[in-house]
């Protein structure tokens, strides 16, 4: 039997081994995704020119691709392979990217800083702007209504789970809502969770459940991978709130200081820096442990939460 020495040791070798793992998945699976974007969206040579430089300034402007990496990730720990997985994760980022330029128009966030240079609308102009937001929404879904790698029945649970997560009530467009609506007031603890869900969680949860559902995950692997995009939502956004108030313009990529400028409802707000540090840790917990209801090798997973909690962009 090892000592309890030994054991810590060896678990931090296996943690430091996943990290590793999660890295190289990571620049694979970045590589993978921009190669399909680049393929699959018009060019700027192709009318109207200044909308499609609009739509690739803003998708190749070097963002993370957090929401097509977990989604290959799930696929992946469920079986899956990269091909049938690759355009619904494509949808996902276009969804995402159209969401970052609409809530930087002077109507919503009014952001003149994005992924380390000029939001869309700065550069491009306002309409353009919409335009671009509007076209990558409406791409997402046809490429993944055209997707032959997929059955049709799958093809619509699919469209079905972005469009839930994306819109209204339930999705990332309620909670944009909730967020403004919440602007200059006070929040109860539970509406500030629920605003958090809806606009950053319910997309994350979304692909989560695309990885399983393209993977043809079971109903309780289903559940848990849910549950467990839930917390990682959480834990992505407070993250979010927390590097707000803590990281420079240069290491975030996009405006520091503005939550707190535009009376925002977010957890250093309503807790405090330190006493949102243990939120933190605690939506770390439980992501990790709804992996546990999941009999699978779950390491790459576990890794993503990792990541999630020590970023610092």
């Amino acid at each position: 039997m090892m000592n309890s020495s030994s054991e810590i040791a060896g678990l931090e070798t296996s943690a430091v081994t996943a990290a590793a793992d999660f890295r190289q998945f990571a620049v694979e699976a970045r590589k993978l995704v921009d190669a399909a974007l680049d393929r699959v969206l018009p060019a700027e040579s192709i009318p109207p020119e200044r909308v499609h430089a609009a739509i690739r300034w803003s998708v190749f402007a070097g963002g993370k691709r957090f929401r097509p990496i977990l989604l290959l990730a799930v696929g992946e720990t469920f079986g899956a392979e990269r091909e049938p997985l690759s355009d619904t994760a494509c949808a996902l980022e276009m969804i995402h990217t159209y969401s970052l330029i609409h809530d930087d128009l002077p109507s919503m966030d009014d952001d003149d800083l994005r992924r380390g240079r000029a939001t869309c609308h700065v550069r491009f102009g306002e309409a353009n702007a919409i335009l671009a937001g509007d076209a990558l929404q409406t791409l997402a879904f046809k490429l993944i209504a055209e997707d032959e790698s997929l059955s049709a029945d799958k093809r619509v649970l699919l469209i079905a789970e972005i469009a839930r997560a994306s819109g209204t009530p339930q999705g990332m467009v309620a909670g944009q809502g909730c967020d403004l609506e919440a602007e200059s007031r006070e929040v109860s603890a539970g509406e500030l969770e629920q605003i958090h869900r809806l606009k950053t969680g319910a997309l994350i949860i979304a692909a989560a459940r695309c990885g399983a559902i393209i993977a043809d995950a079971s109903e309780a692997e289903l559940a848990a991978i849910t549950e467990y995009g839930a917390q990682l939502g959480l834990l992505f956004q407070i993250t979010d709130d927390l590097l707000d108030v803590t990281a420079t313009a240069e290491a975030l990529g996009k405006t520091p200081g503005k939550d707190q400028r535009a009376k925002k409802a977010t957890y250093p707000a309503l807790y405090g820096v330190e006493a949102t540090r243990k939120h933190l840790a605690h939506a770390h917990q439980s992501a990790c442990a709804a992996l546990e209801n999941i009999a699978r090798p779950t390491e790459l997973l576990h890794a993503i939460a990792d990541f999630i909690l020590q970023r610092q962009a």
